[in-house]
């Protein structure tokens, strides 16, 4: 076994160095290398490496940027391998072969138990915390099967299912993840995250929402951002009550001015730790507070210093102006006196954070749809827009089927004035070329493109582009 993990660990690092932790494979093919040759046995041995311990984030929005938002926060003080954008056990190999550090810090995407492995990748890595951003319906086709959002739901829980020891982060305005954190406080410690602020979201929810206890229609006495807010189910079930807690939001010379109050427990110094703090964060939509508020919760919660909460948050807080969206998030830009925002939006969450942060009057919207099968999906974004009111929609196909585009075009037809531009991804540039052409033609003072496609690839490719042709 040492000999083979050995082998494993050498031809890892190779690959790692050779790839030199570029875009796409360069963040999971070493690990890939690793796995084939050390299996699991040999990943378990790769996790003692960090000091402290790992820390596994997921969730369906928010996974990449709260990782890399931690990732800045911990490495005022700690030593840190992050590994992001390649959200698979394979990535997580990867980072761990980075060396020996006082934590290893990555995402992980999970879409079904059956390809994703969540509890199997929970006892081999060993994590000391398992975060836990929010839960939506997404990609309901998974390889060709239909991917029942229950499934997809029971794969999040898998992953911190056989922890017994270290913490759960949850945000206890998401009722899905506050349930797992409340199903897992009988083996370990929780903390939740959470706003108190006179926000209130009043669009129509773009899902419904049910008791994860009894499935029942949950209550809402405030809605913070679609299904995250203040709820209650007539069987008991209700929000928890926050240890770390946003409690003032205004808005200031384009800037957030927001306070932190946080009483928890601190994982490294076994101490309840108390602070309070007022600090000023970029005006980004409030799912980017609900991400900065997440990483904070785990730097307070880990860090091994905590003498230095303060001061780390609120300089971390400064550096974000300059902080890289991750790929293929929403960017707006100005055109002339057009607003153009582009990012992907792959479920109605998403897509609805994206449009708070967008300005929706005398909007044209390019919309980008599901796959076949992904009815439910569809579903949840036709709530989005028709509370948007786009004057003008542009459909494309998002994904593989160019036949489901064509269908969900005819349902939006019956309800806005749209057009349908048949282009599949096998021809991307030339998609991409007719979507700069109408938003370059559009007479409405914004123009947003969002919606599904492929993940990175497609956005990435679109927003270079614009910004070479039009910035």
């Amino acid at each position: 076994m040492k000999f083979k993990c050995t082998t494993a660990s050498l031809v890892g690092r190779l690959a790692r160095f050779i790839v030199k932790l570029g875009r796409g494979m360069g963040r999971s093919f070493p690990g890939y290398l690793f796995l084939r040759i050390g299996g699991f046995d040999c990943l378990r041995e790769l996790s003692k490496r960090s000091k402290i311990g790992n820390i596994l984030i997921t969730g369906t929005n928010g996974k990449t940027t709260t990782t890399k938002m931690l990732c800045l926060l911990l490495k005022k003080d700690s030593s840190v391998s992050c590994n992001f954008d390649s959200n698979t056990v394979n990535a997580v190999a990867t980072g761990l072969l980075g060396g020996k550090a006082d934590f290893g810090i990555f995402e992980y995407g999970i879409r079904t138990a059956k390809y994703s492995m969540p509890d199997t990748v929970c006892k081999y890595v060993d994590p000391i915390g398992v975060i836990y951003t929010t839960i939506s319906r997404e990609h309901t086709m998974v390889a060709g099967e239909k991917n029942p959002f229950r499934e997809y739901f029971k794969a999040k829980r898998l992953l911190s299912a056989p922890m017994k020891k270290g913490f759960i982060i949850c945000n206890a305005d998401d009722p899905r993840t506050a349930f797992i954190g409340m199903e897992k406080e009988k083996d370990v410690q929780v903390a939740y995250y959470g706003l108190e602020v006179g926000l209130e979201d009043e669009t129509p929810l773009s899902a419904p929402v049910h008791c994860p206890i009894c499935e029942e229609k949950l209550e809402y006495s405030k809605r913070y951002l679609n299904h995250r807010g203040i709820y209650r189910c007539k069987c008991g079930f209700s929000r928890p009550e926050p240890h770390v807690k946003l409690t003032r939001l205004s808005k200031k010379d384009k800037k957030w001015e927001i306070e932190i109050s946080s009483e928890t427990y601190n994982y490294t110094s076994q101490k309840r730790i108390s602070s309070k703090f007022k600090l000023e964060v970029p005006n980004f939509g409030i799912h980017n507070l609900y991400n900065f508020l997440c990483a904070s919760t785990a730097y307070i919660t880990f860090t091994p210093h905590p003498e230095n909460i303060k001061e780390t948050i609120i300089k971390t807080a400064q550096e974000l102006e300059k902080f890289t969206l991750p790929p293929g998030r929403f960017e707006i830009f100005k055109l002339g006196d057009k607003t153009v925002g582009i990012g992907q939006g792959d479920n109605g969450d998403a897509l609805k954070a994206n449009l708070q942060v967008h300005p929706s009057d005398e909007m044209t919207l390019i919309y980008t749809t599901p796959d076949k099968g992904e009815d439910e999906i569809f579903q949840d974004h036709l709530r989005v827009i028709k509370s948007a009111k786009p004057m003008k929609i542009h459909v494309f196909p998002g994904r593989e089927s160019t036949s489901a585009a064509r269908n969900y075009y005819k349902t939006i037809k019956e309800y806005f004035d749209a057009s349908f531009h048949p282009i599949s991804n096998k021809e991307m540039d030339k998609k991409i070329d007719e979507i700069l052409g109408i938003i370059d033609e559009s007479s409405t003072e914004s123009v947003m493109v969002s919606g599904c496609g492929p993940e990175h690839l497609f956005w990435n490719k679109l927003k270079s582009k614009f910004k070479s042709t039009f910035i």
